[in-house]
């Protein structure tokens, strides 16, 4: 397929270079800078997956951004979200202190030809911003069939294995690269989990796990949520989520289902269904991955969200339909609306 151009804007980014600090001392004298404020026109910076802090620097002073690479270099080295600076192609101002040529650096609205992919998105979704990026329904489908899935795996669909990240690619790519490069990130995910078959679930079944996770909670109770994930289908209960049916429907912002909906006949209904969904309801971040994998040791078999950024477990009937109450109530106040 040749070499690929497509760059994952969340990938692993060294911006160390060893070599280069061991000649830079902090008592090495005041490196040339330009005062701040002084940004006029326009240049792109081209930065690759894995460039180093020195070549970064390099580049920019080179395009009359910076009045040394050096300052820039050390103001990379002093801010630690430097090691955000994402691959792609920046479109910044020339005549910069360094510190702006940081701050514009981190900018992603300078990111040319960006796609982003929110956590937990689904293929249909990752499609239509295909779509929005110039590629044909038809060439999308294409690629989509001609794409070698990753070993290890049965699925028949990339759903689940197109990596949530912010991607930017050159203009010439094409749509199996781009869906090459989310495949290829999430490969790179799954290697730094040692990511393989546990407790007789095999790798497709935890990467279901692991978008139900995504789907119903957030990254500070993820351990806690696939731990009522596990709780349940040891005790074969359904598991009763929400996200399932938004799935079904394609619906977004719904925090809740009707009565009817939890009757709809469908293998990914997890009301009406024993068991996992028969494949992934979405795409899942690491934070999900990794809860997938190692969930939190409790009892839980229910969770309610009763309010924004509250969510409580249980292992109790009873104080489950507290907490339910409690939600409602606090959906009446408007408290979801907030």
């Amino acid at each position: 397929m040749g070499k690929l151009r497509a760059m994952a804007v969340v990938a692993g980014f060294l911006f160390f270079a060893t070599s280069f600090l061991q000649v830079v001392k902090p008592d090495s004298g005041r490196a040339p800078d330009y005062q701040s404020g002084l940004g006029t026109g326009s240049v792109m910076i081209e930065i690759s997956e894995g460039d180093t802090g020195s070549m970064i620097a390099q580049q920019l002073f080179e395009k009359g951004v910076v009045k040394s690479s050096l300052a820039f270099f050390r103001e990379a080295v002093a801010n630690p979200k430097s090691t955000r600076i994402a691959p792609g192609s920046h479109e910044i101002e020339q005549r910069l202190s360094a510190r702006e040529a940081l701050e514009q650096l981190l900018d992603t609205e300078r990111i040319k030809n960006l796609i982003k992919i929110r956590d937990g998105a689904w293929l249909s979704e990752v499609m239509a911003l295909l779509y929005e990026d110039g590629h044909s329904r038809a060439e999308v489908n294409k690629a989509l069939d001609n794409l070698v899935l990753p070993d290890g795996f049965t699925a028949q669909s990339v759903e689940g294995m197109l990596y949530p990240a912010f991607y930017s690619f050159s203009k010439e790519a094409r749509a199996e690269q781009k869906i090459q490069a989310m495949i290829n990130r999430f490969v790179s995910a799954l290697d730094t989990l040692e990511f393989k078959p546990k407790n007789d679930f095999s790798r497709d079944q935890i990467l279901i796990i692991a978008s139900l996770i995504e789907a119903e909670g957030t990254p500070d109770i993820f351990p806690k949520v696939s731990r009522v994930i596990y709780n349940r289908l040891s005790k074969r209960m359904p598991l009763q989520f929400d996200a399932s049916i938004n799935y079904i429907l394609s619906r977004r912002g719904n925090i809740s289902v009707s009565l009817r909906e939890t009757t709809l006949k469908n293998p990914f209904n997890t009301y009406a269904n024993t068991g996992l969904p028969p494949a992934p309801i979405g795409n899942a971040s690491l934070p999900a991955l990794r809860a997938a994998l190692d969930p939190a040791d409790g009892d839980w078999i229910y969770f309610v969200t009763v309010a924004p950024k509250v969510t409580k477990f249980t292992a109790d009937y009873d104080e489950f339909l507290e907490y339910k109450a409690e939600y409602k109530r606090n959906l009446r106040l408007g408290k979801f609306d907030q």
